[in-house]
Order: structure tokens, then sequence, then C-alpha cells
């Protein structure tokens, strides 16, 4: 399929999820171009895409400025791990930051928001499956890490997770929508290739497509 019909493929996949839900398809799409160059991104540009996200900083400075200058209205996610040292960079690169995850990458960015004048978006990451190899807040410190980014002026764009990949995804989606309600947030990050339909069910606002747009990434 040419990248307009992968794109178009997906979209009609997310509108039958929101359906069966009984819910509108209001669903961001992030494309995520990891270890993608200029040459894998283009055709979806091209296509209509205009959200992609991004793991790394360095990665995503190196090859989206010149894309931009190409594609007006691109808005770029960061997916990945930040480090707080990355901060200020995050800030002036990115639109939103899905993996706010510790009281000390609060208040660096909430320094790089500060200085820079922008105020970007941050979804707060939950370790939904206690899995100790991964990132994000654990349960029972999330009300403590959004009372933090909220005394820091640091707007929430909601909450975000990778459930367990070797379980179904459907119970810890399920979870953090609850976690998201009690603690009046709208917006669900949840969803890549393998299991977005089932995220959109459940709730999601906005889903992490990779594999399913790019077909298998090199690992680099």
């Amino acid at each position: 399929m040419t990248a307009a019909e992968t794109l178009a493929d997906i979209h009609t996949r997310i509108e039958k999820a929101a359906k069966l839900a009984g819910r509108k398809p209001d669903v961001t799409l992030v494309a995520i171009s990891k270890t993608f160059g200029a040459e894998d991104i283009r055709p979806l540009l091209e296509a209509g895409q205009r959200v992609f996200g991004e793991n790394r900083v360095q990665e995503a400075a190196a090859k989206w400025p010149t894309l931009r200058d190409a594609f007006p209205g691109v808005e770029l996610h960061l997916v990945g791990q930040l480090q707080s040292n990355k901060a200020a960079e995050a800030v002036a690169l990115f639109d939103v930051i899905h993996s706010l995850d510790r009281s000390s990458l609060v208040a660096a960015l909430a320094k790089a928001m500060a200085v820079s004048g922008r105020r970007v978006p941050c979804f707060a990451q939950v370790n939904i499956g206690d899995e100790p190899q991964k990132g994000g807040v654990a349960i029972d410190d999330l009300p403590k890490l959004l009372a933090e980014a909220r005394a820091a002026e640091i707007p929430l764009a909601g909450l975000m997770c990778v459930p367990p990949a070797d379980k179904e995804p459907a119970p810890y989606f399920a979870l953090l929508a609850k976690l998201a309600a009690r603690h009046g947030l709208s917006g669900l990050s949840m969803g890549m290739s393998s299991d977005f339909e089932t995220a959109v069910e459940l709730g999601a606002t906005h889903v992490r497509v990779g594999s399913a747009l790019f077909g298998t990434r090199e690992t680099h």
C-alpha cells in the first residue's frame, strides 16, 4: 500500500473502533517516526499526516527542522523518556511531551518553560503495570506528581501508559481511563500498533502508531 492508503486504513480502523464503543472518533493519530529518516517520513507528510512522535531529543532536532520548513503545521510529540538535562531542548523543539514521570523532571520542565515562555502540554506517564524496567510514575505516587505539575504551572494534557507487552492490554487501558477521570484529566495517550483499536474502544484520545504506518523499523 502507498503511504496515503496505509494512513487511510489506520484512520478507518480508528473510526470503526470508536463506533463500536459508541464514541466519536476524535482521536489524534501520533505517527511514531523514531529511527526513520526524512525519506521515510516525507510520504506520510505528503499524504496529510501532521502529528509525529519521536523518542529522542537529538534525533528529532537533527531531522525535523528541515521537514517542518517544507510542511507547515507539523506537531511534534516526545514519546520517549526525557532526561532532566534535556528539558530546555525538549521544550524548544516539541509541542507535546508524553513522558512526565518524576519530580525532578517537573522542576526541570517548569524552569525551561519559564525561561522560554513556551508552555508545552505534558502527559504524566504512569507505570501502569508496575514494571521496574519501565519509566512512569507509580500509581500510588501519581496524585503527588500531578499536584507538583499543577503547582509549577505545567499544562497537563492527561495520562499516558505503555501496558505490559505480554498481557492483555484492555484492563490497563481501563485503569488509566479511571485514573484520569479521578484526577479531572481528559487526555489519554494509550495504544500502539498492536493494540490501538482496543485503546480507542476504552477512551484513548491519542494513539501512538509506528510500525503499522512505517513498517518494521531498523534498530540502531
